[in-house]
């Protein structure tokens, strides 16, 4: 397949990094909401084109193909479901994943961020458990607890669920307040006769 390698915008050319890993590391800035709406439009642009990105006078269009590039081509669909998979939360599992089904050793490879994405989508990945250990993690993470009846195997799963839980998506335990902490303490005082 002939991946794009260039954004043309009228008669200006701007070369694209295609690697992978800087692809992202423009999802990584791009989802960060620590930096400003302006600034990781500008940290895209960079990452993408390059200084010569930087100064162009283009930065609204290269932030457009930025996201055309970034998302293979493709429409973006919004969903409210949260996402199974994490590429740098799950980094580890990916690399894995990539040597075993494909002997390809993503630290030393420069592939084209929609080369890896087709890759990501033929990973193995069975019902049946033969598949690669991100589609394993995956699975479970979208395993639908409803449909197990027994309440033991139901925690054991939920529990599994919660040790490979995307850390981003993971339910923050609140910590009681002052006021909280007193009650709690006089209504324990209170059971002791």
């Amino acid at each position: 397949m002939n991946y794009p390698k260039y954004a043309k915008i009228e008669d200006r050319i701007y070369p694209i990094n295609t690697d992978f890993k800087v692809a992202i590391k423009c999802n990584e800035v791009a989802q960060d909401e620590t930096i400003g709406d302006s600034e990781r439009g500008l940290a895209v642009i960079y990452l993408l084109f390059g200084e010569k990105g930087l100064k162009s006078n283009d930065k609204k269009e290269l932030l457009e193909k930025a996201k055309k590039y970034l998302s293979c081509g493709q429409e973006l669909e919004h969903s409210n479901e949260k996402p199974d998979m994490d590429y740098v939360e799950d980094y580890a599992l990916i690399k894995t994943s990539f040597r075993s089904d494909y002997g390809i050793k993503l630290d030393e490879e420069n592939l084209h961020w929609w080369e890896f994405n087709e890759l990501m989508n033929g990973l193995s990945n069975s019902e049946f458990g033969d598949c690669c250990v991100l589609n394993r993690v995956r699975n479970l993470r979208n395993y639908d607890l409803k449909d197990i009846s027994d309440p033991k195997e139901r925690q054991k799963i939920r529990k599994a669920q919660e040790q490979v839980a995307l850390k981003k998506y993971k339910p923050k335990k609140k910590q009681p307040t002052e006021q909280q902490r007193r009650s709690a303490e006089k209504f324990y005082q209170s059971l002791k006769l």
